[in-house]
């Protein structure tokens, strides 16, 4: 009786370590990526799922979506004017199982920014290429320049221009940036140039201007985790950048361990938001390290905000943070709440669903 006792136990022990392991492999593949870009979600696990495609593929085809839908304004051409009226974009592809990186920034009069990216990824041994460099790299890999302004662009950029150009980014230059649309120059603590001086009010510091107000439609990305059934992890973001911003500015998103981060053997994260203040910190690579450390996704990415919070308390941002076996969460600051996309699982007849976070902290 003791023998069949055993036996018994031993087929249910089995039996258990047999759900787990079902249970895990229900939760891959995975897509899960910032805001309810729900197309761009179903497109790359669809990939995954119908395709047959590479975690790399698919993520290659779901930020294209957004590249092509122009997501929130943010994603793709025709957004987020910079001074001179002109949009550029930022991408980057990390596979966390070759730990290779392939990145655009500031990438000018050319669409494609996430597949690019790509090429950076598979054609170079390079991980980052910039600005018109970049530009004529992608030409020498097929594509076509075009301009990437849109009537819609070219109308936010000439409201900004008879709106004294505020908000704006500049700081501790002459004339104010708060009163004038430049040509700046520093202050010096020596010499102030005087045929700035009558445009100065006297209540008015010159360092001042009108601080830009960051969210979804200024100022976002599409950061995206794809993990295929074999637990290939693979990150990417793409965006137009800052509204408004100072031509030739870069922010965290084609920055590996700040827009997106990536490793196989853990796991991934994305993030959105203030790019300038975020992109100090490394969120997505603090968030893969905490879960390294054990912590869940929701709790690696609160942990990643709260370093940035501590200096820059009003700064905003999201997160969203993904386990290699499936388990993800988000996180926020900022904002009352974060929205986020996610598709998992076998089931040919898997639906995206949009997820909400409540964020910690609610800007004032």
């Amino acid at each position: 009786m003791e023998l069949v006792d055993k036996v018994v136990k031993t087929i249910i022990i089995y039996a258990l370590i047999a759900l787990q392991v079902e249970h895990s492999n229900q939760a891959l593949p995975l897509v899960i990526n910032t805001w309810n870009f729900s197309n761009a979600t179903l497109r790359a696990y669809q990939s995954l799922i119908a395709g047959e495609f590479s975690a790399v593929d698919a993520l290659v085809e779901g930020c294209s979506v957004c590249e092509r839908e122009q997501c929130d304004g943010t994603v793709g051409y025709g957004g987020s004017p910079d001074e001179n009226g002109e949009s550029t974009l930022d991408a980057l592809i990390m596979d966390g199982t070759t730990m290779n990186v392939g990145a655009v920034a500031a990438l000018r009069e050319i669409k494609h920014a996430i597949s690019v990216a790509r090429h950076v990824l598979e054609n170079t041994k390079h991980t980052l290429l910039v600005g018109s460099q970049a530009t004529d790299f992608a030409v020498m890999m097929g594509y076509q320049r075009e301009t990437l302004q849109t009537e819609h662009s070219k109308e936010l950029w000439e409201q900004w221009k008879t709106n004294n150009c505020q908000p704006n980014f500049w700081t501790n230059v002459i004339p104010s940036p708060s009163m004038s649309c430049g040509p700046y120059e520093p202050i010096s603590r020596n010499s102030i140039n005087t045929n700035w001086l009558p445009l100065f009010d006297n209540n008015v510091q010159m360092s001042e201007s009108v601080e830009p107000e960051f969210g979804r439609y200024n100022h976002d990305t599409i950061g995206m985790i794809v993990i295929n059934s074999e637990g290939n992890v693979v990150a990417g973001t793409s965006t137009n950048g800052a509204r408004n911003k100072i031509p030739g500015r870069v922010g965290d998103s084609p920055i590996a361990g700040s827009g997106a981060y990536a490793d196989s053997t853990v796991g991934a994260a994305a993030a959105t938001g203030d790019g300038d203040i975020m992109m100090r910190f490394m969120p997505s690579l603090l968030a893969v390290e905490g879960l390294r450390q054990g912590l869940s996704p929701m709790l690696a990415g609160e942990a990643a905000l709260a370093r940035i919070a501590k200096y820059y308390p009003d700064f905003i941002g999201g997160i969203v943070v993904a386990t290699k076996d499936g388990e993800y969460g988000a996180a926020c600051h900022g904002l009352t709440q974060f929205p986020y996309s996610v598709a998992e699982g076998v089931e040919p007849d898997t639906q995206v669903t949009i997820k909400t976070v409540n964020c910690r902290k609610k800007r004032n």
